[in-house]
């Protein structure tokens, strides 16, 4: 019997290329194009930001236009339907709404978060609705897609496309709930899960915890790492939602992220100074005397290159990089930096450069292609995290040759060993406590390999051989959606 092939709907709030803002927008496309490519029935439904990107440019055509849609009683909206495409036969179906999501000049940032997203749910199910496409999987990625479960179990529950729809809820990162801080709402003011919800134009619905929703209302849930699996059902990790979650323990999976390895190839990148793989790394060390031209550092073949390519905030690791630098500038490293983020951490970044000219450089926003740049130049990346999900950072920095020192914490444990100089095991160095002392500690061990040529060549080489793609986690999926059909 012919194994069946799945009708599978990715639901978020960005997809690559079209919008990206980080992470998940790479996860998204590349999860779309894995699952396509093991022949099931994808689609994605995701927001039109009209200011954002180019219609024109995507080669978009409007298949249907001013659908209502009504949010309760008393409020309604109206959406448009596009279509465009991630690759041949992989549609992608932007949602126009000229209020909450076309004239708005950024993809987020606004007061009335929770309305937008609202709005975008409703618009999502009534969009697989009037598409008539049976799906058996309506995938949601993060907080912003939160509320398509909880719709789907009250408003469209008769909906005959949906009958045989089965939600798995991800979570990427659970510390974003709703459309601003969960921690500083009001215990009297926090919501309870269940209900209905607010008028659109009440204030109280800012309130509401869309994730929390999402992790009552879906058929199961999953994270994008085993580890926080784990770590998000203990009171440190579980964002308060630590109870609701063990409470569907037996419905929690956990799934480590893949990246796409034709996106993300030093042979064929156009954007590095020089391609090469791990049979030719003198392109690496060609790409490193470039990127340190490129960042205004000394352009030495000595001191080590470590980049960081990443959020610039307390999650990230930024506050025990600060504590940690006079230590680390007692090594003879570079330190190349790029990303935005938290204002103040930003300006603390500007100092430090101009403290050390000669020793670190940074680059305050993040470009795609310059990114590349960081991972083929770079000797190391650091990740020094309070807490990450899974991370994919430290993936595409393998596949450039680029050697991960992180903490031991979430995805980067399923990712990342710790290098054994005398086995020549692992793929990384790791350090385990939040301190300055650790972290430093693991760069200093780093260092020290990296000074033995011959070693650190042949772990160069190791890190570049392995594959980091989404086929394995595609097929895991695909187990996962079953399970999920036939519970």
């Amino acid at each position: 019997m012919p194994d069946h092939k799945l009708k599978i709907a990715q639901i978020a709030s960005e997809v690559s290329p079209f919008t990206k803002s980080g992470g998940l927008a790479d996860v998204v496309a590349s999860l779309s194009k894995a699952l396509h490519h093991l022949k099931h029935e994808v689609f994605v439904i995701t927001p039109l930001y009209d200011q954002v990107m180019d219609k024109e440019a995507h080669h978009l055509e409007l298949i249907k236009d001013k659908i209502k849609i009504y949010l309760n009683s008393s409020d309604s909206e109206t959406f448009s339907i596009w279509r465009g495409y991630l690759e041949k036969k992989l549609p992608v179906y932007f949602l126009e709404n000229k209020k909450y999501f076309s004239q708005r000049k950024s993809m987020y940032g606004s007061t009335h978060e929770n309305a937008r997203f609202l709005v975008f749910a409703v618009a999502v199910l009534k969009t697989i609705s009037l598409l008539k496409i049976p799906v058996d999987i309506i995938q949601c990625h993060d907080w912003h897609t939160g509320l398509i479960p909880y719709y789907r179990k009250t408003d469209f529950r008769y909906s005959k496309t949906l009958g045989q729809a089965k939600i798995l809820f991800t979570i990427h990162n659970l510390a974003f709930q709703l459309g601003h801080n969960w921690w500083e709402i009001k215990a009297s003011d926090k919501d309870r899960g269940r209900g209905r919800l607010p008028h659109l134009e009440d204030q109280k619905l800012e309130n509401v915890n869309f994730i929390k929703r999402a992790i009552l209302s879906a058929d199961a849930i999953n994270t994008v790492s085993e580890q926080y699996r784990e770590e998000i059902l203990t009171p440190k990790f579980g964002q308060d939602l630590h109870l609701i979650l063990h409470n569907r323990a037996n419905r929690l999976y956990g799934i480590v992220n893949g990246i796409d390895d034709e996106e993300y190839n030093p042979a064929k990148d156009p954007g590095l100074f020089f391609n090469y793989d791990q049979q030719s790394l003198a392109g690496k060390y060609k790409n490193k005397t470039e990127l340190q031209k490129f960042f205004s550092l000394p352009p030495e073949p000595d001191p080590p290159v470590i980049g960081m390519v990443t959020r610039i905030t307390e999650q990230k690791g930024f506050g025990l990089l600060f504590n940690a630098l006079s230590g680390l500038m007692s090594l003879n490293i570079q330190l190349v930096i790029m990303g935005g983020g938290d204002k103040e951490y930003e300006n603390r970044i500007r100092q430090i450069v101009k403290k050390y000219p000669r020793r670190i450089s940074a680059r305050l926003e993040f470009n795609t292609q310059d990114a590349t740049k960081i991972y083929a130049g770079s000797d190391m990346i650091l990740m020094p995290s309070r807490f990450e999900p899974c991370g994919i950072t430290q993936l595409i920095a393998m596949r450039y040759g680029a050697i991960p020192v992180v903490r031991h914490i979430g995805g980067l444990i399923d990712t990342v060993i710790d290098f054994n100089p005398l086995t020549k095991k692992g793929n990384g160095f790791v350090f385990k406590k939040y301190t300055p002392s650790e972290l430093l500690v693991a760069v200093a061990r780093a260092v020290t390999i990296y000074q033995c040529r011959a070693y650190w060549q042949d772990l160069v080489r190791q890190v570049m051989e392995k594959s980091y793609s989404w086929k394995i986690p595609a097929a895991k999926y695909v187990l996962l959606y079953k399970k999920i059909r036939h519970a």
